[in-house]
């Protein structure tokens, strides 16, 4: 006999991602996963200023907004023929 699988709302409920998060803010590392980039060039960004920096509560942690990372990206589209 078949064992019955799970679909749907129970699917993702047994996996746990029945209520999904959406987080704005990103590490640097999360953020130069999003670009495609490594962590020295995401650092690079922040300290040129192309790409606006968050700084945490105890100011040694620094994100970047998903909103800046798609401008930033937006803003670069065609620059290279």
């Amino acid at each position: 006999m078949a064992k019955k699988t799970q679909t749907g709302k129970g699917l993702q409920k047994a996996q746990g991602i029945g209520n999904p998060v959406f987080k704005r803010l990103y590490t640097l590392q999360e953020g130069a996963t999003y670009l495609g980039r490594g962590l020295y060039g995401m650092r690079e960004l922040v300290w040129s200023g192309e790409v606006p920096a968050v700084k945490g509560e105890n100011a040694r942690k620094i994100y970047v907004d998903i909103v800046d990372l798609d401008k930033y990206i937006d803003l670069n589209k065609g620059v290279y023929h």
